[in-house]
């Protein structure tokens, strides 16, 4: 009986971010990617998700690789999580390799990772596949798809990529390598889905910096400069204005001073010494002549760009006239966040421009006229639409079949679905467990959904505590204690608390010397008396001694 491969993919698809992919042929294992997704408005209290590779774990002895795509936090962020469960090396170009470096150091991984450097142009033999990166444009340097080819055919996973023939590092991608993919014979095409909404062509790199010379050319005071911190050659736009300008550039972020100091190191980005300053100094200089890059273009309230909005960054604040540039595009979810530092940033003065009303940021993703040039240079058998929501997987397997693909060919699927591959065919099969797990502070997964629902309910209506001290024949002591957060304010609600204190006698009154379950019959009685009078529902809790 033949061997099937099998493709599982853990996150990515049907949301946007922690891209993680499993390919399977009989006891051995590749992983494509290991990121991580940002928790949306609704998650409380969570620092970051990553994957759910419950399903990897019992079988970590046959993972022979992880290979990485490029260095974005949705495609590594979550290396330091899985690199504790599993004992495998991680493949990745130069500068990829640099970030992830200083991700497992931080996580004080680095010598127990083997962590090995790759080029585009690189064959490698792991156990029964053969792996070729090619170079894909993206908007961070050294970026890689993969084409895998396993005992049942020849697999196409695109990473993240735009058919940009302009981009900053004077690198475009290598269609030949797509166009020999395809004379090979491709079984299937595992490609990024994000902008499958978008008609068109996405811009290329070179408008931004376009826009870029224009601002500085003409704005009077300080630029900040907003975007990711592995948004590598943005910083390097950034850089090369302020140079042509005059302007001495200030880094600030640790993530953006990390990452600029590895890729500077690296080759990665070109920036003279003299013409960086510490954040320190931007305020001793005249406001025309200086320019910062910062964190936080998504809104994060304790990024840099969140404490200048809130007027708390100890060396930095908003003045009349600075100039705030956004270039980034919103992660969906981050909108509210993002809009309300807009607002809270034009109340102090500062002139702000984002993607909404000026060309400072372009996607990094294809837009539908790339992926249809795609699908005709690899010409795929099977198709998988991956990186995006189930919006944006549902456009992409529609735009292939357009293509000629046939519609029993595409499988548009979501995490934790197992595809099984064949020479002749791509079958979906069961459905594995591939939510999200939850970080927050140290913890990994001890935060669950009924944690979620908890503190959603002290969001929404607070809490409210009786403290009851009882006689052994039943009788109150005293008057029960009433404590309460985020429900109503004590002392303006006497007739409230005056009721609850009756429901609490009545109720142990009904109860007589019958104190089993005593506290669940109070609360309850409580849930419903404030209800009630309140129409809320806050968590009510009661303590009998």
């Amino acid at each position: 009986m033949t061997t099937k491969l099998r493709i599982v993919p853990l996150g990515g698809l049907g949301e946007i971010g922690k891209n993680m992919t499993v390919i399977e042929y009989g006891d051995e294992i590749i992983i494509v990617d290991a990121g991580i997704m940002f928790p949306e408005n609704d998650m409380l209290g969570i620092d970051l998700i990553i994957p759910d590779y419950n399903y990897i774990l019992d079988k970590s002895d046959n993972i022979l690789a992880v290979l990485i795509t490029h260095g974005h936090e949705d495609h590594v962020g979550a290396l330091s999580h899985l690199m504790r469960e599993i004992d495998a090396p991680i493949y990745a170009t130069r500068l990829t390799a640099g970030l992830i470096e200083g991700k497992l150091r931080q996580a004080k991984l680095q010598h127990d990772v083997s962590l090995r450097t790759i080029e585009a142009s690189d064959v490698l033999h792991i156990g029964a596949f053969t792996v070729e990166p090619f170079h894909v444009a993206h908007s961070i340097p050294d970026g890689v798809g993969y084409g895998i080819t396993t005992p049942v055919g020849l697999i196409v996973h695109t990473g993240d990529y735009k058919f940009d023939h302009t981009p900053v590092d004077g690198w475009p991608p290598d269609f030949a390598k797509l166009a020999e993919f395809s004379n090979r014979g491709v079984l299937c095409l595992l490609a990024d889905s994000t902008n499958a909404d978008r008609p068109g062509w996405t811009q290329s790199e070179t408008v931004i910096t376009d826009a870029f010379d224009e601002l500085f050319r003409q704005a009077e005071g300080r630029i900040i400069v907003a975007t990711f911190a592995s948004l590598i050659s943005r910083i390097q736009q950034v850089a090369n204005a302020a140079d042509l300008y005059g302007r001495k550039l200030a880094i600030t972020g640790r993530s953006m001073r990390d990452n600029s100091k590895i890729a500077r190191k690296l080759g990665y980005l070109d920036i003279p010494d003299d013409l960086l300053i510490d954040i320190s100094q931007a305020n001793s200089l005249p406001p025309e002549k200086v320019a910062i890059l910062v964190t936080g273009s998504q809104g994060e309230p304790t990024a840099v760009l969140g404490r200048l909005a809130n007027g708390r960054h100890p060396k930095l604040s908003i003045e009349e006239g600075d100039t705030v540039v956004l270039s980034a595009h919103p992660i969906p979810g981050n909108e509210e966040m993002i809009y309300r530092i807009i607002n809270r940033l034009l109340q102090r003065g500062a002139n702000v421009l984002h993607e909404g009303i000026a060309n400072v940021h372009v996607s990094g993703h294809a837009s539908q006229e790339e992926m249809k040039l795609l699908i005709n240079l690899v010409k795929p058998k099977f198709f998988v639409p991956i990186h995006g929501e189930l919006r944006h997987l549902q456009a992409h397997g529609r735009l292939a079949q357009e293509m000629g693909i046939r519609e029993e060919n595409i499988s548009v699927v979501e995490n934790g679905t197992i595809l099984e591959l064949e020479e002749h065919s791509l079958t979906i099969g069961p459905r594995i467990p591939g939510g999200y797990v939850f970080v927050d502070g140290i913890g990994v997964g001890d935060v669950g959904p009924a944690v979620m629902r908890d503190r959603e309910r002290l969001a929404d209506s607070g809490f409210f505590i009786a403290v009851i001290s009882l006689e052994i024949d039943g009788r109150l002591v005293e008057q029960p204690e009433i404590i309460s957060r985020g429900f109503v304010y004590l002392e303006e609600a006497e007739e409230i608390m005056e009721g609850a204190r009756e429901t609490i006698a009545q109720t142990i009154g009904a109860s007589g010397r019958n104190r089993d379950k005593i506290d669940k019959r109070i609360e309850n009685a409580l849930s419903r008396y404030l209800y009630t009078e309140t129409g809320r529902r806050p968590m009510v809790y009661a303590i009998v001694k």
